[in-house]
């Protein structure tokens, strides 16, 4: 096994292994959209609601932590739209709040049948002629960008800050990036293998840092699905407009098993 294939597979068997967390993506069970009039909802503990600005439980009796920290009152949850949700322990699952435009919860069970019966992620065998340099060309200022979600209905908000361009079959190619982990970026696109090896709403390619020439790398190998190709519990948002490859990239993750 050459060291390009090795170490594919090594990011590869990570990737799986978050993927199947005892209260990862896969431990989904239900989704609650919260409205501004408390109430219970359907095996979850507490009673939760929504303002303007914040989500809110009280844990009315019910054994519930967050941070570490018993509720004993009423918590208040003021979130970032679009933005990392925070987790309240409710004894071995745990309840996710999040805000898509309104406030969610939802339940994280490490008992979950799509949990308990992954196998893994189909995906293309890793070829280096699908790592491809680019170059990223940032805006003169960093752009609100509001994309779509799997959602109907729902919307999510990011922040653009330029674009990365490549060249691929003799054509050059522009897609909006977002901004990624440890100063990389995000890229949502899909290509001409979507809705038929691949999931059709979207994937996702994580790209380093640029360089200070702003010289980036594209690997392809690891375009891996969204949480909404597992689960429908999930609010995932699609590609800006213009991240459509209109050549098949036949790279990275396909159609996780769950949907075939």
């Amino acid at each position: 096994m050459s060291t390009f294939t090795s170490e594919w597979q090594d990011w590869k068997t990570r990737r799986e292994a978050d993927l199947a967390a005892p209260h990862g993506w896969l431990a989904l069970v239900s989704l609650d959209w919260l409205t501004d009039t408390p109430r219970e909802y359907p095996g979850i503990p507490g009673r939760w609601w929504q303002d303007a600005d914040a989500a809110y439980v009280d844990p009315a009796g019910a054994a519930l932590v967050h941070e570490d920290e018993p509720i004993t009152d009423v918590r208040r949850f003021e979130l970032v739209n679009s933005g990392a949700g925070t987790r309240v322990l409710a004894g071995d699952v745990e309840i996710e709040v999040a805000r898509r435009s309104g406030y969610l919860i939802r339940v994280h069970d490490p008992k979950a049948e799509v949990l308990r019966a992954f196998h893994g992620i189909p995906a293309y065998a890793p070829s280096p002629s699908w790592v491809l340099p680019g170059r990223f060309e940032p805006f003169d200022e960093p752009r609100p960008t509001t994309v779509g979600a799997v959602v109907e209905g729902l919307s999510h908000v990011y922040t653009a800050p330029g674009v990365v361009r490549f060249s691929h079959g003799g054509a050059s190619h522009a897609l909006t990036a977002f901004n990624g982990k440890d100063g990389g970026l995000s890229i949502l696109f899909t290509d001409a293998t979507s809705g038929v090896t691949t999931y059709a709403a979207n994937r996702s390619l994580p790209v380093g840092a640029p360089a200070a020439d702003g010289s980036v790398t594209l690997d392809f190998n690891r375009a891996v699905n969204l949480p909404c190709a597992f689960t429908d519990f999930a609010t995932c948002p699609l590609p800006p407009a213009g991240n459509h490859l209109p050549f098949a990239v036949e790279a990275g993750e396909k159609t996780p098993y769950e949907r075939g």
